[in-house]
């Protein structure tokens, strides 16, 4: 059957054929400008965490170094590993015990409910003890050695100074135990002069991050008075080169330079 002419002059027309192409581009545009978007979002967010990931690694390290200073005013450690027994809560799957130290650092927080700076986040400081010390019994890699956590410093990291200084939104708080090395047995009783400092750091957005360390009680009178936490050679040869000008009454006899590590030798 043939077509009517008109019918094929119809279907000649390119009537419509302009919206048609504009719509297509339209959406396309669209398209492309919401994955501009997203793309520039999520950028935006990806540096936001690490930036807050990278603060609250510095905001954990900076609480070690604060509860550092206030161990070098602390003469009995012994003291810090006692528990507070007036603090008991109820643990899931761990023994009964006292999560916060019987001596508390100068750095604590006077607030009832810790919250992180400037998000509303709220902070229950004595489930996160028991939940490390359920994680640290559930390990048992230390048997009757397993360190007992006592949770010792916690603040805001704006805090740290009188001044205000600091512009941050972190908030910080440490747990002291034995150091489970000495072997004795006994968690609760320091015998080495050691101990392990768990510090962890809290930020927006759900940002954590957590340092261990070991801090260990100095006997000799050639380096500074107090403690050396574990953090490598350079810091151990900085000690020793200020120890001999910093002993009171010793006289400088004899000074050698040499090439290997602290290689400043002063007697």
């Amino acid at each position: 059957m043939t077509p009517r002419p008109h019918t094929v002059d119809r279907l000649k027309r390119e009537d419509g054929a302009a919206l048609i192409i504009a719509l297509m581009a339209t959406m396309l545009l669209t398209a492309l400008g919401m994955t501009l978007v997203l793309s520039s979002n999520t950028e935006t967010m990806i540096s936001s965490n690490y930036r807050n990931s990278q603060e609250a690694l510095y905001a954990a390290d900076a609480a070690v170094e604060r509860v550092v200073q206030d161990l070098l005013l602390i003469p009995r450690w012994n003291d810090i590993l006692a528990g507070n027994a007036g603090v008991s809560p109820t643990c899931t799957g761990v023994s009964p015990f006292t999560p916060v130290s019987s001596t508390l650092s100068g750095f604590t927080d006077t607030t009832t409910s810790p919250t992180v700076p400037n998000t509303g986040q709220q902070l229950n400081l004595l489930n996160a003890t028991c939940t490390l010390q359920k994680a640290t019994n559930t390990l048992n890699l230390w048997g009757a050695n397993n360190p007992v956590w006592r949770l010792f410093s916690y603040g805001e990291m704006s805090d740290v100074l009188s001044s205000n200084a600091i512009d941050s939104n972190m908030y910080m708080a440490v747990w002291v135990a034995d150091d489970p090395a000495d072997n004795d047995g006994n968690p609760t009783a320091d015998t080495n002069g050691t101990l392990t400092l768990h510090a962890e750091a809290y930020g927006p957005s759900g940002t954590r991050k957590v340092i261990e360390v070991t801090v260990a009680r100095t006997s000799s009178t050639e380096i500074e008075r107090g403690q050396i936490a574990q953090r490598g050679q350079d810091e151990l040869n900085q000690r020793a080169r200020k120890a001999a000008v910093q002993t009171p009454g010793k006289g400088l006899t004899n000074m050698q330079m040499g090439v290997r590590p602290g290689g400043l030798v002063v007697h």
